[in-house]
């Protein structure tokens, strides 16, 4: 399973179509994470000051029509999903849960 970071809004703007972030039309793919961990992190660093509900697509990679290709450094690799995100590869959805100081601090179920 792969992991995506996503604000409530952006996940819920076209409900029927299948998602594409802003990163794939400019850099080319869609960031993934590969556990729970890194998509906290993830969350934590790049999405602190953004307001609202954040949520994590839990993407099944046998169902997408898109390449995926691990990539980064030989510390970290993370997958990158070259393609939109059909809704039907989605798993399950969770909810990114925020402490007093907006850290990322657990995942659960989105409801």
């Amino acid at each position: 399973m792969l992991m995506h970071v996503v604000p409530l809004d952006e996940w819920t703007a076209a409900p029927e179509a299948a998602y594409a972030p802003p990163s794939l039309a400019s850099e080319g793919f869609v960031h993934c994470s590969p556990d729970e961990p890194t998509a906290l992190a993830i969350a934590d660093a790049h999405y602190r000051d953004v307001p609202g509900t954040l949520l994590v697509l839990v993407l099944d990679e046998s169902r997408l029509a898109a390449e995926v290709h691990w990539e980064g450094s030989e510390d970290m690799l993370f997958p990158h999903v070259y393609g939109p995100i059909e809704r039907a590869a989605v798993a399950s959805v969770l909810e990114v849960r925020r402490d007093a100081d907006g850290r990322a601090s657990e995942l659960t179920p989105w409801v």
